[in-house]
């Protein structure tokens, strides 16, 4: 096996770090699937049964150069597990920098198996900085890869393009001083309603006037297009999630499994990314 990996644009440089940053919020192990036409970044918090997040990013917009040689020819993949926030921190110079001149990624073998970062970084001489990062990674056998497959998608009630990140962000960021949890509802006529409820106070935010995918498993509009179909969720899980406005998606979509899942799909010219929140039944806390 063997991976080798160049990128030389700013923009792509921070799109990759501010990813990765993201995902080292949202779990404490990550695996990633290489192949030669795209990354993956999964998640999983149920052994694999379950992805928690599945991210995709297109190689040929990432990487200026790129190649790899996967377990072998039938089998032209590599999948391995390491710690996000350890590659999150060795990503740190590059927010520092404005004109990082490129970031190498490969795969080798110190006293263990490593994905080595090696990140160029402007001088006040002629000469570069060099930066480099080895980060432990764990190979997965073949046996395994089944456990990280792309998760189907979940039927659902509702489905809406959401507000824009940031600003939902801040509505969250304030209700989480209220409670652990936060339900989520939304209708077929473009509403979207965040809430927390407690013993002492009930607080709604509402998104009217939100436009709906036409892509999707449910075709058939009900009957009563303002019938709210709604979902409770760990508030603080949903504000880490929320930090992705930071990749700056074009469109983020909600799909709601009333009691059951939030299926969060954030899009982007080059990224695309899945969130799975399951839904807490407040009855039995």
């Amino acid at each position: 096996m063997k991976f080798r990996g160049k990128m030389i644009e700013n923009q792509c440089i921070r799109q990759f770090s501010q990813l990765v940053t993201l995902i080292a919020r949202l779990a404490k192990v990550c695996v990633i699937r290489i192949t030669s036409s795209k990354i993956y970044f999964i998640i999983s918090e149920m052994g694999g049964s379950n992805p928690g997040m599945w991210a995709e990013l297109e190689q040929g917009h990432f990487f200026n150069e790129f190649d790899m040689e996967g377990v072998s020819s039938e089998n032209n993949e590599i999948f391995l597990e390491l710690v996000p926030d350890k590659l999150a921190k060795s990503l740190n110079s590059l927010k520092s920098s404005q004109s990082t001149k490129s970031l190498k990624i490969k795969l080798t073998k110190k006293h263990s198996p490593c994905l080595t970062f090696e990140i160029e970084l402007p001088s006040l001489s002629s000469r570069s900085r060099l930066v480099v990062h080895d980060i432990p990674i764990t190979l997965i056998p073949r046996r395994l890869w089944h456990l990280y497959q792309e998760p189907a998608m979940p039927s659902y009630e509702a489905s809406i393009y959401l507000p824009p990140l940031k600003q939902l962000r801040h509505v969250v960021e304030r209700l989480k001083s209220l409670s652990a949890h936060a339900t989520l509802s939304a209708n077929h006529k473009g509403t979207f309603i965040i809430s927390v409820a407690t013993d002492t106070v009930d607080v709604s935010t509402y998104f009217k006037n939100l436009a709906m995918p036409a892509w999707g498993n449910n075709t058939e509009r009900p009957e009563n297009v303002e019938d709210l179909h709604s979902a409770t969720v760990d508030i603080k899980k949903l504000a880490q999630f929320l930090q992705g406005d930071q990749v700056n998606p074009s469109r983020v979509i909600c799909n709601i499994h009333g009691g059951k899942t939030v299926h969060l799909f954030l899009l982007h010219d080059n990224i695309t990314l899945q969130y799975f929140l399951p839904a807490i039944n407040t009855g039995q806390i």
